[in-house]
Formats: C-alpha cells, sequence, structure tokens
C-alpha cells in the first residue's frame, strides 16, 4: 500500500550523499569563500567545513614542496622553475591571515549577539556582483562566483602573477563553489516543493480516508486504496503514518 516506502531507502542515501558531498565541496572552497564572503555569519562553516579548508591549506603546499625537492633529486633531471610570483603557500598564508581575522570577527559576534541577524547566512557578495546582469542570490553563489574565480586563475597565470599550482586549486574551488550552491539550491527547492506536495495530496488523502478514492487518483503519490472490511482503527493509523510521510519535516523527503 505504501508505494513511496519503496524509494524510502534512496531517499535516505541520496541525501546523506548530498550533505557528505556539501561538507567537502565547502570545505574545498572555504579558503576562497574568506574572500568572497567577509561578512558571512558565525554559523556559515561548522569545523568540519573549516577543518577540511585549512587542512588543504596545510598540506597542499608541503605536498607541493616534496615533490619539488623529489623531481631536483633525481640525478639529470632538468626541472624548470615555477613560473609565477605567488604560490599556492603564499596564499596559504594570506588564508591563514584571513582566518585570524575571522576569527576575531566571529568571536565578537558571538559575545554580541544582537549585532547579527542570522548566523547561518553566507553574507552579502561582493559589490561588484551588484552591477552584473540577474544579481539574484543563488545565481551570484551558483555562477558568478565561481566563473570569477575561474577568470582571475586563468588571468594571473598567464600575466605570470601567480603560479600553476595556485591556479589548478582555485579552478577545483571554483568547482567546489559551484557544487556547493547547487546542492543548497536543490535543498531549498526540494524543501517548498515539498510544501506543495503536501497541499496537493491533502485532498487525495481525504478521499482515502472516506473510501472514495480510486487506484488512479492515488496512483501519482505512490497509494492505493484501502481494502473495504480494514478495521476502522487500522484505517486511522495508517492516515497518521502516510500524513507523516508527507510531512516537509520528514528527513527522507
Amino acid at each position: 500500500m505504501f508505494g513511496n516506502s519503496q524509494t524510502a531507502g534512496v531517499q535516505h542515501f541520496q541525501n546523506r550523499s548530498n550533505n557528505f558531498l556539501y561538507v567537502l565541496a565547502a570545505g574545498f572552497a572555504y579558503p576562497v569563500d574568506c574572500f568572497l564572503r567577509p561578512r558571512y555569519g558565525t554559523r556559515f562553516a561548522n569545523p568540519p567545513i573549516v577543518f577540511i579548508g585549512s587542512a588543504l591549506m596545510l598540506f597542499l603546499p608541503a605536498i607541493g614542496a616534496l615533490y619539488t625537492s623529489f623531481m631536483h633529486a633525481i640525478p639529470l633531471a632538468s626541472i624548470p622553475p615555477a613560473v609565477g610570483l605567488f604560490s599556492l603557500g603564499d596564499f596559504a598564508k594570506l588564508y591563514f591571515a584571513a582566518a585570524a581575522i575571522h576569527l576575531v570577527r566571529i568571536a565578537y559576534l558571538m559575545a554580541h549577539m544582537e549585532k547579527e541577524v542570522v548566523s547561518t547566512f553566507d553574507g552579502p557578495p561582493l559589490a561588484i556582483f551588484a552591477f552584473l546582469p540577474k544579481s539574484t542570490f543563488y545565481f551570484v553563489r551558483i555562477v558568478w562566483e565561481p566563473s570569477l574565480v575561474v577568470l582571475l586563475s586563468i588571468l594571473l597565470q598567464d600575466l605570470r602573477i601567480i603560479q600553476d599550482g595556485l591556479a589548478l586549486y582555485l579552478r577545483f574551488a571554483a568547482l567546489a563553489l559551484f557544487m556547493k550552491g547547487t546542492i543548497a539550491k536543490q535543498e531549498a527547492w526540494t524543501y517548498l516543493r515539498n510544501l506543495f506536495d503536501m497541499r496537493n495530496c491533502a485532498p487525495l488523502i481525504s478521499k482515502l480516508v472516506q473510501g472514495d478514492a480510486t487506484d488512479e487518483e492515488l496512483a501519482p503519490i505512490g497509494l492505493a486504496s484501502f481494502p473495504k472490511n480494514i478495521p476502522p482503527e487500522i484505517r486511522e493509523a495508517a492516515v497518521q503514518q502516510i500524513a507523516r510521510a508527507y510531512s516537509p519535516d520528514n528527513p527522507i523527503r
């Protein structure tokens, strides 16, 4: 009778996968987010996201330095020096300096909660995006900000201002920004879509309770009509279960 229960496991797995991918993408992009959204809320970046971003800034430059040392240690190997003024290590130093400033700012906001409206807010975008077309919240997050990061990585690399390793990281960070914004947009849309679905399902569930709904009417919501001889208490319990299943707060929806 409960057709939707067949997909509950898949939906639960999808939600967990989305959450994992969001944390991973947000962590990878967090060093860039510190500069794109300098006024983000106190709960915008949770500890796993900050840890992933900080760990990347610690280990990626170290791995790059070890690789360079290893290649230079190979006899007769001709390794050209890196071209560019700023390396990934220089960006890491800039990130940790910005992170220290953010730490002081967040500590102040935590001590003075009246200064902050919504603690999970991403923060306003950079002023430059206000002059671009379609500068809505999610369009800026999904399109304009990743595009700016990619454009800067290409332009600064061609001008020999940043080295190849930093340019490569910025391009991956742009992809992470895109994925992070896309998942956030999908989650917001899904919640609203569930509200609409719940509203549309209410008349069908009401007809199901009264025993007037046909199988054709119930097919879009994955249900079938009750047997004619079902006890009233079982019918009532089943309806309550169905109502909970179609609630927008249901974690598998």
